[in-house]
């Protein structure tokens, strides 16, 4: 992989697919503008995210699109030449998931159902159940989805198969039971940036996460959109406002010189560790 710059988006997304689809062509275009071969769209792009997580009503949920929409390949449409990635509630028959595609002109290059749901989550959508990166032109990417990056088995798990970029996709409010006065200070504001910057660091990957902005129903969400090198470094920020983060780097040089000395996936001990992770 030669020098690539990547863009990770903060913008606010809802239930009118149109809406969205012109948002997602408008930060394309500027993506584009800025030279990025990788954009990293928000969970929930296309129809937004639940409005509620403590009881989520039925009838208040994102409008479910199947895994070969139209709206899937009108993204795809326009993404062009460009990577992109982008969150929507995939209909699974009688089942929904929380799901993300990276697409680019030819098509769908890969896809990921979110697999760890939190308490919300479980009453509307199905888990998924694996994690595998996929084949692009900017390099191997692995998808994870908000929640999913919480847990270090998950983001390993790509590393594992060959992931250099992981594609964080969020929909990631502030707190719910304690949210403070100002969004700096939000425990999950703390957390959000804590799990960035240590999954990049301890696997040794380049890192793009996005993120939601705005508020829908009862959730208010924290933006902070950004690109994290091998090294845990943030190398481009959003903050907690709308827009792109963008950094251009050659991803292959930088895993290779943050592995040079210590490299955490080659000096993994899986036979010192409990079996699955528990």
């Amino acid at each position: 992989m030669s020098l690539v710059r990547i863009g990770a988006a903060a913008a606010h997304f809802g239930r009118d697919l149109e809406f969205d689809l012109a948002r997602i062509a408008k930060l394309i275009d500027d993506a584009r503008l800025a030279g990025a071969g990788l954009l990293v769209l928000p969970d929930a792009a296309l129809g937004g995210y639940l409005a509620e997580l403590r009881h989520p009503g039925a009838d208040a949920l994102p409008p479910a699109l199947a895994p070969d929409s139209p709206m899937i390949r009108r993204v795809a449409s326009l993404a062009a030449d460009m990577v992109v990635c982008v969150g929507y509630c995939e209909d699974g028959g009688d089942v929904r998931y929380n799901a993300a595609v990276c697409v680019n002109g030819d098509g769908v290059l890969g896809r990921h159902r979110k697999v760890h749901l939190p308490a919300g989550e479980t009453q509307v959508y199905s888990p998924g159940e694996s994690f595998a990166a996929c084949d692009t032109p900017i390099g191997r990417v692995g998808m994870l989805i908000d929640y999913d990056k919480t847990f270090p088995e998950a983001a390993r798990s790509l590393a594992l198969d060959g992931a250099e970029v992981l594609a964080c996709l969020s929909a990631w409010p502030t707190s719910i039971t304690n949210r403070a006065p100002r969004m700096a200070r939000d425990r999950q504001a703390k957390l959000f940036d804590l799990y960035d910057q240590t999954r990049a660091a301890e696997n040794q990957v380049v890192l793009a996460s996005s993120n939601q902005t705005g508020t829908t129903g009862a959730m208010r969400f924290l933006g902070q959109a950004k690109v994290v090198g091998p090294g845990g470094d943030v190398l481009a920020r959003t903050w907690s406002k709308a827009g792109l983060a963008i950094a251009e780097v050659d991803v292959a040089a930088e895993i290779e010189r943050a592995r040079r000395v210590l490299h955490h996936l080659g000096e993994l001990r899986p036979s010192s560790y409990r079996g699955g992770g528990r």
